[in-house]
């Protein structure tokens, strides 16, 4: 059977910050870049199966926890350095994502 489709936005973003991670490490050697790229992505792509799996509230929960984390710490970067690549355009697909799953988990909310 095929995920439902707010899970859909959950894996989609969980395979761009995994591979964003990766690019990172490849270019500038950031381990920093690829560690945060394998525990967010991987938590998002977890996300993305416990909303599979009937466990909507809780799997948005997790992938709006996830997706704020994510996007006051690149918020923060952006900041830092005004470069908007990658910093401010990962904290505000970060943001857009927080905001869609707190939106979903309040709908799915016991």
């Amino acid at each position: 059977m095929a995920p439902p489709g707010s899970a859909h936005p959950a894996f989609g973003l969980g395979g761009l910050v995994l591979t964003g991670g990766m690019v990172g490490y490849m270019k500038k050697g950031s381990k920093a870049s690829l560690g945060a790229g394998i525990v967010c992505g991987s938590l998002l792509i977890g996300s993305g199966v416990l909303i599979s799996r009937e466990n909507q509230y809780e799997g948005h929960i997790l992938a709006s926890t996830t997706s704020g984390i994510m996007a006051l710490g690149m918020g923060h970067r952006f900041v830092k350095t005004a470069k908007f690549m990658p910093a401010g355009i990962v904290a505000s697909i970060g943001a857009l994502s927080m905001a869609y799953h707190a939106k979903k988990a309040i709908e799915w909310a016991p």
